[in-house]
This record gives structure tokens, C-alpha cells and sequence, in this order.
């Protein structure tokens, strides 16, 4: 396996996983807006390595499989460490409900590809404005420096769970005819 440089941002975003969580747990006042900053940090290198992988045609295998990966368990470690920041049932209800909906439409993706209809469970542009909405949301409760930018990161994770229902939704509708078939 050739390794390259989309490849390298990718496996940094892996690395950076453990990073994330000491600084989240540092009891320092800096601490939040440094787990802020890796999580930006991980977003960034997600877009970036995707576009150079695309721009450069240096996509692989190893790369397609590893990226989606490293983009689910760093949303998922943010949303169970905001989950139990907050302590309460109206962050830990859309942050489960999102984790869900990854782990869903992965298996749903994976059975699609299994029977050849992969590309009916394609990324939408839904799930996009999803992902962007969720990633504004991390950011801010993860940085939460004061109230208005905790209230502002609550209404985009809302926004974000009722976006995650739409596109999931769509998925399985997509998926509908091959799920129920017998």
C-alpha cells in the first residue's frame, strides 16, 4: 500500500482522537478552546484531505475505508463528551440520536453495497448541511465560552438532530423497495 499525503491527513485525524479527549479533560481554563481547536483542527484536515485525494487522483482504497471512519468516531467522542459535560437529557437525547443515525445508515450503506445498490444511499446534499450544522454545534459546546455561544451551539445541535431524522429518512426511503423486498 502507497501511502500519500491525503492519506497521511486522514491517519493524523486518527491520531489526533486521544489528543482531543486529554484536552476536553485538562483542568486548565484554556483547556475548552484547545479541544475546540483539535476539533477544528480534525474538520479541517477531513475537508482538506478529501479535496487533495479528488484534486490530485490519489484516491485508494485504504483512504475510502479510513476517512469516514476518522470522521464518525471524532463526531461521536464530541458528542458523548458534550453529552456528559452537560449532564442533561436535551443535549444527550440529539447527540444519541445522532450517533444512532451514523451507526444506521453505515450498516444500511454496507448492506447496499453488499446486494450492488451502493449508490442509491449516495451522501446527499441534506447530509451535508447536516454535517455542517453538527460541526458548528461540537465546536461551539465543546469552546462554550459564555452563554450566548452555548445557546448558539444548542440550537445548531437541534438543528442538526432534525436534519440527522430528514436525511436518515431519506436514506432508508431510497433504500425502501431492497429493505422490504422478500
Amino acid at each position: 500500500m502507497q501511502f500519500n499525503i491525503p492519506t497521511y491527513l486522514t491517519l493524523f485525524r486518527v491520531v489526533l482522537i486521544p489528543f482531543f479527549v486529554l484536552a476536553f479533560y485538562l483542568p486548565f481554563s484554556w483547556a475548552p478552546v484547545c479541544c475546540a481547536l483539535l476539533f477544528v483542527l480534525a474538520a479541517i484536515t477531513d475537508w482538506f484531505d478529501g479535496f487533495l485525494a479528488r484534486r490530485w487522483k490519489q484516491t485508494t482504497a485504504f483512504g475510502a475505508f479510513l476517512d469516514p471512519v476518522a470522521d464518525k468516531v471524532m463526531v461521536a467522542i464530541a458528542l458523548v463528551l458534550v453529552a456528559e459535560y452537560f449532564h442533561s437529557w436535551w443535549i444527550t437525547l440529539p447527540a444519541a440520536t445522532m450517533i444512532a443515525r451514523e451507526i444506521i445508515i453505515s450498516a444500511l450503506r454496507e448492506w447496499m453495497a453488499e446486494i450492488g445498490k451502493r449508490s442509491s444511499v449516495a451522501v446527499s446534499w441534506i447530509g451535508k448541511v447536516k454535517t455542517t450544522a453538527q460541526m458548528l454545534a461540537l465546536v461551539a459546546l465543546l469552546w462554550r465560552p459564555n452563554s450566548s455561544v452555548e445557546l448558539a451551539g444548542i440550537l445548531a445541535l437541534y438543528i442538526a438532530a432534525a436534519l440527522t431524522f430528514w436525511s436518515m429518512f431519506q436514506y432508508l426511503s431510497a433504500a425502501r423497495k431492497d429493505l422490504l423486498d422478500q
